[in-house]
């Protein structure tokens, strides 16, 4: 089996929006190589495939990474919603948060966020899918956002602490740069992430997470969604068309 090894710097300049040139300002340093904080990601990654010789896969692969900047240029983005990390079992993991592809079992947690938008009152007319494939959402300026980019295989929050300091600058990047962007914080986990966004600015929803382990507890009846649209819709932007 050839090993797939990551480069960063070739994935970013990939993307086809102009988050190439926003991703390259907050990693890269004048002479064009990665922060070393960032490089230092990528040698762990590719060390542990090395050493793996392949045989334990990461999730997504390398070319989908960076899949959920992929759809819309910066100055276009309207919603973050932050996950923890990737779906760490073969075929789930899209680059998209919450998002597998179509043809593949739609996880619980994406099952309760569709349940969340059917209870929605506000949201009208709204038809669960039956897959689970975002993309539509994407495609509309949400930037469906994993707090780590990678997992291991069947172990869930492997690569987390590898990937704190490049996401979170990322969101202060969106925070600092951009206005009137709703970020929708999830569970304990995103919810951490509330102080390098600009309450000033931009919208932040907190919420449980939808997990079933937690969903229960506060999740139905937040009416995140319908809170979005309303915002959007007050500052000038077209709403989400969940």
């Amino acid at each position: 089996m050839e090993i797939q090894l990551l480069d960063l710097i070739f994935e970013i300049n990939s993307l086809p929006t102009t988050w190439k040139n926003e991703l390259n300002n907050i990693f890269c340093i004048d002479n064009g190589e990665l922060n070393p904080k960032i490089k230092e990601t990528q040698e762990y990654i590719n060390n542990k495939k090395t050493l793996w010789k392949g045989k334990i896969e990461i999730y997504p692969p390398n070319e989908k990474i960076f899949k959920a900047f992929s759809y819309f240029d910066f100055t276009d983005t309207k919603v973050v919603i932050l996950g923890q990390d990737p779906y760490h079992q073969p075929g789930q993991a899209m680059g998209l948060s919450f998002s597998v592809p179509k043809g593949v079992k739609i996880p619980p947690s994406l099952v309760n966020i569709f349940k969340e938008l059917k209870k929605d009152s506000e949201i009208k007319n709204y038809k669960i899918p039956d897959h689970g494939d975002l993309t539509s959402w994407a495609k509309q300026g949400v930037l469906l956002l994993n707090a780590a980019l990678t997992v291991q295989q069947s172990k869930a929050s492997s690569h987390s602490k590898k990937w704190n300091f490049i996401t979170d600058e990322i969101i202060k990047h969106i925070s600092d740069n951009l206005q009137g962007v709703v970020f929708m914080l999830w569970g304990n986990y995103a919810k951490n992430k509330y102080p390098l966004i600009d309450a000033k600015k931009h919208l932040i929803l907190t919420a449980i997470h939808p997990s079933p382990l937690s969903a229960n507890r506060g999740w139905f009846g937040n009416g995140g969604f319908s809170k979005t649209n309303k915002y959007l819709t007050e500052n000038g932007n077209t709403n989400i068309k969940w």
